[in-house]
């Protein structure tokens, strides 16, 4: 009887497991949740040979900011059921790598039942399932990436209200006909050669060739790939020699085969691709900047619905002169300030005044005794003019010092000279010791290292605000 009343439990238990990832089941309740399709979508799906219950497949291109829904139909193959702008992703091109860094995910998610939230704070979403297995092989962090409503983002994929409620009634109802998890592909750009061409100097270049390589796989047999994770990489369609051996996102791949129409179709593209590819870069086709600077994007049909969340009119990062686009961290050049740099200045240059019992004052100040007895033409016509005045040097030439009057006794030590404070500027720095007359220079003004006082602050593009 005992056992009789515990497995009657545990088939309880199933069932109402089971109820929480049905259409029927607490999963899908709620007036959002359980929208029915509307009469335009439905016939959109009857049109192109499709039916209600069919898999589903969702395509995500950041840069283009735009979502795909596929849809198999009756003769099996997926087609393009419709396009749908994305309001707002945040970040730059490139995967998430780690919790804050405000990157939208790349790569390859099944979204199950469990993963779909009816009770989202922005509206409706389904969580990406991020970090998959590839992510957490490279030990990737964050959690809690969506697609969801409301055109905010934070590290996720932002629709509006009414195209996440449509896309969440499209899931439903394909796990309503037998779908276990639907699959996300998100992807940088739409793989095409003059795309990859263009990013060809980004640093992910690997990584996008290797999504690239699932890409091709569904575009040449517009079939779901079966995606599988080994030694931290992708690999499309694999199937081992050995049925006994597995695949593992830490070990080294196992040798497999790949159907051999799937195989050459891929390579055929590939390799097409790739002189497609080089025949850009010979045309000079530019690079494109490593880094935009601004917090990921927006689909321009929704500049003017919501200009407050489009990343193009945030142009306090973007629109610094200056901006490199190699480098995470950006040295902003210094702009307009009250405190302006020191122009070439003599101080320092000319030696400290002596005190005015040194006797090699007083020898300089002695008007024509101190002259030397023999004086050249321009020496004459330099004191005629009043111009060796400003010339004097703390050491005179040997004349000049014969020329003065010669005092035997030893004269009483000299006192250190003290410093004359000169006129000071926010950068000048005290005098030097001077010089002998034959290697005195002018002192040049200090350079300046990173930025002014008051100047714009030095930013870098991680400056962006972080929740995830």
């Amino acid at each position: 009887m005992l056992i009789k009343l515990r497995a009657a439990a545990f088939a309880a238990g199933c069932a109402f497991a089971l109820t929480g990832c049905l259409p029927g089941g607490g999963l899908f309740v709620g007036e959002k949740a359980s929208r029915p399709l509307s009469n335009d979508m439905v016939e959109t799906i009857e049109r192109k040979g499709m039916a209600k219950e069919t898999p589903i497949l969702v395509r995500i291109f950041k840069e283009e900011s735009e979502l795909e829904v596929w849809k198999q139909t009756k003769e099996g193959n997926y087609e393009l059921l419709k396009t749908y702008p994305i309001c707002r992703w945040s970040g730059e091109l490139g995967p998430k790598v780690k919790t804050g860094d405000r990157q939208a995910p790349e790569g390859f998610y099944m979204i199950t039942p469990g993963l779909m939230n009816p009770n989202s704070a922005y509206y409706l979403a389904f969580n990406m399932g991020f970090p998959n297995s590839f992510d957490k092989a490279l030990g990737r962090t964050g959690a809690n990436l969506m697609v969801h409503g409301d055109c905010s983002s934070s590290g996720c994929y932002a629709m509006t209200d009414d195209q996440i409620g449509e896309i969440f009634a499209l899931a439903r109802e394909s796990f309503d006909g037998g779908q276990r998890a639907f699959q996300v592909q998100a992807y940088p750009f739409r793989m095409t050669a003059k795309n990859l061409a263009t990013h060809r100097n980004n640093p992910n270049i690997a990584f996008w060739r290797m999504l690239k390589e699932g890409n091709d796989h569904f575009e040449v047999t517009r079939q779901e790939p079966k995606v599988e994770v080994c030694d931290k990489r992708y690999v499309f369609n694999a199937i081992p020699f050995d049925p006994m051996q597995s695949f593992s996102p830490q070990r080294t791949c196992p040798v497999y085969d790949q159907p051999i129409e799937v195989a050459e179709a891929v390579k055929a593209k590939r390799e097409a691709d790739n002189k497609e590819i080089a025949t850009y870069v010979s045309r000079g086709t530019p690079p494109a900047p490593v880094l935009t600077h601004r917090d990921g994007g927006m689909n321009p049909v929704f500049a003017s619905k919501f200009p407050e969340r489009n990343p193009l009119n945030d142009q306090k990062v973007a629109s610094l002169p200056g901006r490199q686009t190699e480098s995470e961290v950006v040295f902003a050049p210094p702009a307009q300030s009250t405190v302006s740099a020191p122009k070439e200045s003599s101080v320092g240059a000319a030696p400290a005044p002596m005190p005015a019992s040194d006797p090699r004052t007083k020898t300089a100040s002695n008007g024509s005794n101190a002259e030397p007895v023999k004086r050249g033409a321009f020496d004459r016509i330099g004191s005629w003019l009043g111009l060796n005045k400003e010339t004097v040097q703390p050491q005179q030439s040997a004349n000049a010092a014969n020329s003065a009057p010669q005092v035997k006794a030893t004269p009483a030590p000299v006192p250190p000279p003290k410093p004359v404070s000169a006129p000071q500027t926010a950068f000048a720095k005290p005098a030097p010791q001077a010089k002998p007359a034959s290697t005195q220079e002018k002192d040049t003004a200090p350079a300046a290292i990173g930025t002014l006082p008051g100047s714009t602050p030095i930013l870098s593009s991680g400056g962006f605000s972080s929740f995830r």
